[in-house]
């Protein structure tokens, strides 16, 4: 494990570039609503603990996992106990304790800030101050899920000392957000939103003789078939990230001998998602407005007709090769936690049965994604299919940086789904009940919460909502497995809330010069591990 690798030199080991093809937009990791914006906070900040392949925990603000044999784990999930690492400072000097890691649980909860990475603490009542080393986190009732809070991306601590003055309508305001302020191995030195982050090797960094490197450039935008040819082909780069490239362009890239394509399981699961809403009714100042029905998707036997028409098997194959799988579930891992009674089929003939039951007389829609050439293929895929039954289908690609932004104020955001159709990946937690929080009627992103809430398709099903309160709180395993899996089946297959498409394994260009890589589907790779790493040469 990561934590096990000996002691060596701090610094010294140069500069390594990566390449992300969205742009970090944001560096306060509980303001944020991408993927590429966890990473670039996750090389400067760290939870209590994080998890590799295997699901083992690797600690970091912590210097102890709660168990029950240590007497730090109620064998019921109500409390645990975390004892926290004495030797650790922020980037500006000031000592780390639990005094911070109250803080963040405070500064998350508190619902005027409106923190994306609420769903983790929900299930908490309080956080407790034992000692200035010690907390105590007590749950409203028993939880599976104990370990979700401070762990992985989104269980980063936050400094007091810098954010106790910048709460409720100043939460987005605070500086700290574009020049972070963490315990991790390297410290922001500039931060350009939308372009780049660069960073510097923290000397008082916790770890002995880590980090190896001397800094990171995290440098955003241009597109995926672009990073992976700096690392493959021309050497600009050492690191791309989540390559969305289809197998007959990157194949001859990798054949260049530079560097190597990597893929880890886990890696998400591409899927088409349905507004509930309308999008052109404008209600209160917004559209998709949860009052206004959709004129298509309204009627199940639409949506049911939507996932006829989409050709998983030849996506998965000639668009993601060795980076994908046709999917039949929302998420692929963990494995126990899907549903192998489901099944993709790509039938026209169905569709067009099922949407002559309902009098389809044809629809104009709006289907939106980020840019990126195999998406973009995937949407030229999927419209021919719709306009074949009659959909009259406008495709539209908008820039990554906006797409998966949290800018309130742009009309072109995943969050605000302003569309009809909507196409992107997220991937699963270790215990999915915080990703399924994504279906639950009281998640609906509006106006009201500045579109935060993670259900962007208005979807509300009281049955859902039940069974979702009941895998909060259920210790059974067996009966965990039998909700999920029946979860599962309601928002795929009876309800048909989004299509998955691709079960994506994570494909990354490394360069050869890269040594230390682990990798892992539950932490952000590489930022997690990037202390471990060397360049050769």
């Amino acid at each position: 494990k990561p934590t096990e690798a000996p002691v060596g030199k701090r610094g010294g080991g140069g500069q390594i570039r990566l390449l992300y093809w969205q742009a970090p937009v944001i560096l306060n990791v509980h303001l944020a609503n991408g993927t590429k914006d966890y990473h670039a906070c996750r090389i400067c900040m760290e939870p209590l603990a994080d998890f590799d392949s295997e699901l083992e925990p690797v600690l970091f603000l912590a210097s102890e996992y709660p168990s029950v044999a240590n007497k730090t784990l109620d064998p019921d999930g109500k409390w645990c106990i975390w004892k926290l690492r004495e030797d650790v400072k922020w980037h500006d000097g000031e000592a780390f304790d639990a005094d911070d890691v109250v803080f963040t649980f405070q500064y998350i909860t508190n619902g005027e800030n409106a923190a994306t990475t609420i769903g983790r603490y929900k299930t908490v009542d309080t956080v407790e101050k034992v000692d200035n080393y010690t907390i105590k986190v007590n749950f409203k009732e028993s939880t599976p899920a104990w370990y979700d809070p401070f762990t992985t991306t989104e269980g980063c601590i936050l400094p007091e000392h810098i954010y106790k003055d910048f709460q409720g309508s100043e939460s987005r305001n605070a500086p700290a957000n574009l020049k972070i302020t963490g315990t991790g191995p390297f410290k922001v030195r500039e931060f350009r939103p939308g372009d780049v982050c660069l960073y510097d090797i923290f000397e008082d960094y916790w770890d002995p003789g880590k980090p190896h490197l001397d800094s990171v450039e995290m440098k955003g935008g241009g597109d995926s078939v672009g990073a992976a040819r700096a690392v493959l082909q021309s050497g600009e780069a050492d690191w791309a990230w989540n390559l969305q490239v289809e197998p007959s362009v990157l194949n001859p890239m990798e054949a260049a001998g530079i560097g190597t394509v990597s893929a880890l399981p886990g890696g998400g699961t591409e899927r088409l998602m349905m507004n509930f809403s309308d999008p052109r009714t404008e209600v209160d100042g917004q559209f998709s407005h949860f009052g206004t029905p959709h004129p298509a998707w309204s009627d199940v036997r639409a949506r049911q007709a939507l996932a006829y028409l989409c050709d998983r098997a030849t996506i998965a194959e000639q668009l993601y090769g060795k980076g994908g799988l046709a999917a039949t579930n929302q998420y692929d891992e963990p494995a126990k936690f899907t549903n192998k009674e489901l099944t993709a089929e790509f039938n026209i003939d169905k569709a067009k049965a099922l949407l002559g039951e309902m009098g389809f007389t044809g629809a104009e829609i709006l289907y939106q994604t980020s840019i990126n050439s195999v998406r973009q293929k995937t949407q030229e895929i999927i419209k021919q299919a719709m306009e074949s039954v009659g959909f009259k289908v406008q495709l539209k690609s908008v820039d990554a940086a906006v797409y998966f932004s949290t800018d309130a104020g742009n009309p072109d955001t995943a969050g605000k789904f302003y569309a009809d159709l909507e196409m992107h990946t997220n991937g699963s937690g270790i215990y999915p009940a915080q990703w399924f929080e994504r279906y639950r009627g009281d998640r609906i992103s509006q106006k009201e919460n500045g579109w935060t809430g993670s259900n962007a398709f208005r979807y509300s099903n009281p049955e859902f909502d039940k069974m979702h309160d009941q895998c909060r709180i259920e210790m059974d395993p067996d009966k965990q497995v039998t909700l999920f899996q029946a979860m599962m089946k309601l928002v795929t297959e009876t309800d048909v809330v989004e299509v998955p498409l691709v079960n994506r394994t994570g494909l990354s260009a490394k360069g050869n010069k890269i040594e230390g890589y682990i990798g892992s589907p539950w932490a952000a790779t590489p930022p997690w591990e990037l202390k471990h790493w060397t360049l050769k040469g």
